[in-house]
């Protein structure tokens, strides 16, 4: 009973895995992902502006 023990916290973990992988795959796209994007890329436009904002101040 010791092998059964020893298996059962890697195999909840592997399902609660699968389980996660399979929420982002079926949320990927669909009627937010324009939404989405745009966060996405209003955040990278900040993070370069704040880069570049930082690079010209200490030249």
């Amino acid at each position: 009973m010791d092998y059964v023990s020893a298996l059962v916290p890697p195999v909840v973990m592997a399902v609660f895995f699968i389980g996660v992988i399979r929420v982002i795959v079926k949320t990927q796209g669909g009627a937010n992902k324009a939404k989405e994007d745009a966060a996405v890329d209003a955040a990278l436009a900040r993070a370069e502006g704040a880069h570049q904002a930082s690079v010209s101040r200490d030249a």
